[in-house]
């Protein structure tokens, strides 16, 4: 069993880039373990929290079955990574393998930026939705990433997650108790599953993220209320945003909405600015905190709540990206980008 201190080089060298992080506090500070649980899991504040906020746990898990009906998740067979034609305007961090983690500043658009960023946008949440059509019992998840990434391409834009960090895919294929970033590969849906299609797009120089929780064939009546209210926990924060709002809303209404109707929240893994960066400030917690910050006229970024049935304790496989519950209940995921109006906010990502 390692300690958070014997994990550090790897954490550093794999995730986060030896450059990455910068911070006075003792590693042990940084890290919390639980050694009855066997987690690890970051302490960073705003400034070093974000998408590399990652748990680094893993379980061999022999149980098969969940809920004595549902395949507990497995990896499949991974195909060859896809090609992207030369003329396609490509992100500075494909090919570096290394996660480029959360960027400081925010980014303020003027009106070019903005139009740049309604356009990507717009061709995020078509993509999305496209994907959903897919969604039917027999295709892998592998066949939708290649229908993504040939709609992508054939749109003059790039996949963001291809390369990204070393992420081999086009698109992020999250099924059934898999919270966020899965990997497509050879597995078929079944009738019951539930999947999250995660789709960002590079167009012109911005990137525009989105996502949403489809269902395969005939879902249970759990499953379905857990989508629901996730999808109603993105609306919800949603409507309070706007000029001089405090980030911290955002989790509180999140938080009190996946409460009342007794859901785990996963804290792990954040809402971002987007726009010319893929990941960058603010960092948009989906849980009640008092970090602070306030929305600013013309940023752009993402919120993106991930709801859960049981546990809302993340295991990370060994490829080093595909997030699963610890009890292997489902999770939901539901993302919009926004961008900050005078009148509130507008979603990007809106079909």
């Amino acid at each position: 069993m390692a300690t958070a201190k014997c994990l550090q080089p790897r954490i550093i060298s794999s995730f986060l880039g030896d450059n990455s992080i910068r911070s006075t506090q003792p590693l042990l500070h940084l890290f919390r373990f639980d050694f009855g649980r066997r987690h690890v899991s970051m302490q960073l504040s705003r400034t070093f929290s974000g998408l590399t906020n990652l748990l680094f746990n893993r379980r061999n898990v022999d149980e098969d079955v969940v809920d004595g009906k549902r395949k507990r998740l497995k990896p499949g067979k991974l195909s060859p990574r896809r090609p992207v034609p030369a003329h396609i305007t490509k992100p500075p961090y494909v090919d570096s393998f290394k996660a480029p983690g959360i960027s400081s500043g925010l980014e303020i658009h003027d009106k070019k930026g903005i139009e740049s960023m309604r356009a990507s946008g717009r061709l995020a949440a078509r993509v999305r939705e496209y994907a959903g059509t897919l969604v039917k019992r027999g295709i892998t998840t592998d066949e939708i990433d290649e229908a993504v990434h040939n709609m992508i391409i054939e749109n003059g834009a790039y996949p963001s997650p291809l390369g990204y960090g070393g992420f081999p895919k086009s698109v992020c294929t999250s099924v059934n108790e898999c919270i966020c970033h899965g990997i497509p590969d050879s597995r078929p849906l079944e009738d019951g599953d539930i999947i999250n299609i995660d789709v960002t797009v590079y167009l012109n120089g911005y990137h525009g993220d989105t996502s949403a929780t489809f269902f395969c064939g005939d879902v249970d009546e759990k499953a379905k209320k857990l989508v629901q209210v996730t999808k109603e926990s993105l609306e919800k924060a949603i409507s309070i945003c706007g000029p001089g709002v405090e980030y911290k809303k955002i989790g509180k209404i999140i938080h009190d909405h996946a409460d009342k109707h007794k859901y785990g929240v996963v804290r792990q893994f954040v809402g971002h600015g987007v726009g010319r960066v893929f990941h960058a400030d603010p960092v948009v917690l989906h849980f009640r905190n008092n970090e602070a910050g306030h929305m600013v006229l013309n940023q752009t970024f993402t919120v993106e709540p991930m709801l859960t049935i049981g546990s809302r304790n993340p295991i990370m496989w060994d490829d080093n990206w595909t997030v699963v519950t610890e009890d292997a209940s489902l999770s939901a995921q539901f993302e919009h980008t926004i961008l900050i109006t005078k009148d509130g906010a507008e979603i990007l990502t809106d079909c």
